[in-house]
């Protein structure tokens, strides 16, 4: 419309002027002809000119129209709204504390994107080649199965999945070094369309410096994320970037569906046993607070996390006394460190063969299982599959209620 007023107004000014030009000529007074000429030129000129530069910095209007929301449930650290020719990614909670925002564009064609507002950048998807540097970035690309996008990876000997490590034997994925200090070379030789990595402070000295070289960054904070749903859910995430939103919902909501049936039938139980968790490193126990997704899982297995009242979302650095005053009668132990055998818990410490759990055999740690390299299964998939880790710990502390499942992550160590 602007446009359009800009075209009638400069039309105007044309016909009056050479209205005027022939009266001017009409009275003998040539010598103002050439003036007046010079006149209508220029204003034509700056008319057209000033049409042409608003239509730079305009989005097309259609482009301001929010037309659908992504329904993201129970993540806190993204949301995605499409509109009519892009979509937007908002990112926060990115790192503990943290209270930035981040804004990105994601559209087809980056070239034909114009807008008045600013961005923290603009990405093409879906993505054709990727970097992640997380081992739990690793499931969602599988499940979404976009596996063979990914070009690049920081300690590739982390990385448990079977299907990853037979494309690093093939030599389709490159080792990028370590996380605070990429290898830039080779990501400049990779050129992939992105790269997600996560920060655990403000201080992103690396993601800068990638930036720099013309490679997009963008953080993942699923990893920061309270809740065992809130974590799954951020397949969607990587669903927006690959093209693959219907397919992201629909894993999820399978997930869902399977965490909340196995929440359900634990409930079942009258019984509600006792449960200790952690261990001893460097003279202090340290075991997951009351709000942490660990505590969580536990309580929808319909368990009594003894420490259950604590503050916070992460873990707390205790003396092994008070540990052992709380937790001693504790029926079950499940996740204790890194042990992998009892005869190794007795070595490092004398204070472990004093809690009930232990003497009664009942530790359970999810440490054995490991892949090829020797990346510890658990933490790869886990926060990808809280349906399955709630279903463990469901079998472990109501084995009555699950008696067709098989324990994925857990086992009973001897």
């Amino acid at each position: 419309m602007y446009a359009f007023h800009q075209k009638v107004w400069a039309n105007l000014v044309f016909f009056f002027s050479l209205a005027i030009i022939e009266i001017l000529l009409y009275l003998g007074m040539k010598n103002l002809v050439p003036f007046l000429m010079l006149f209508v030129l220029l204003s034509g000129c700056k008319t057209e000119n000033e049409s042409k530069k608003k239509t730079i910095v305009e989005a097309p209007k259609e482009l301001e129209a929010e037309v659908h929301k992504t329904n993201v449930q129970f993540a806190e650290g993204f949301k995605v709204k499409q509109y009519e020719g892009y979509k937007k990614l908002t990112l926060k909670n990115l790192w503990p504390g943290s209270d930035k925002e981040f804004n990105f564009i994601l559209v087809k064609d980056a070239d034909n994107f114009k807008s008045k507002k600013k961005f923290d950048g603009i990405i093409e998807v879906p993505l054709k080649s990727i970097v992640v540097t997380s081992t739990t970035h690793i499931p969602s690309l599988e499940m979404l199965g976009v596996e063979d996008r990914l070009v690049g990876f920081p300690n590739l000997d982390y990385i448990s999945s079977e299907k990853t490590i037979q494309r690093i034997d093939a030599g389709e994925i490159m080792e990028l070094g370590k996380n605070e200090d990429l290898n830039t070379e080779l990501l400049v030789e990779l050129q992939p369309d992105l790269m997600v990595t996560f920060a655990i402070d403000s201080d992103n000295s690396s993601a800068e410096r990638i930036q720099e070289i013309g490679i997009p960054v963008l953080y993942n904070g699923d990893w920061n994320e309270t809740t065992p749903l809130g974590k799954a859910e951020w397949i969607k995430f990587f669903g927006v970037l690959m093209g693959k939103e219907k397919t992201a919902d629909s894993i999820f909501n399978r997930i869902k569906i399977d965490y909340t049936n196995a929440k359900n039938v634990a409930g079942q139980s009258e019984s509600k046993p006792t449960v200790l968790s952690g261990a001893m490193y460097r003279d202090l126990w340290h075991l997951p607070q009351g709000g942490s997704w660990a505590a969580q899982l536990i309580a929808d297995a319909n368990g009594e996390y003894l420490w259950n009242d604590t503050e916070g979302t992460g873990s707390s650095s205790l003396n092994v006394e008070s540990v052992l005053e709380k937790g001693k009668n504790a029926q079950y132990w499940i996740g204790p460190g890194q042990f992998t055998s009892l005869d190794q818990m007795k070595e490092a410490h004398s204070a472990y063969e004093q809690f009930d759990a232990y003497q009664n055999n009942n530790v359970y740690s999810f440490t054995n299982k490991k892949g090829a390299n020797g990346g510890v299964l658990y933490y790869e998939l886990a926060p990808n599959r809280p349906d399955m880790v709630l279903k463990d710990i469901g079998k472990i502390l109501h084995p009555e209620l699950f008696p067709d499942h098989e324990l994925y992550f857990f086992t009973k160590i001897e």
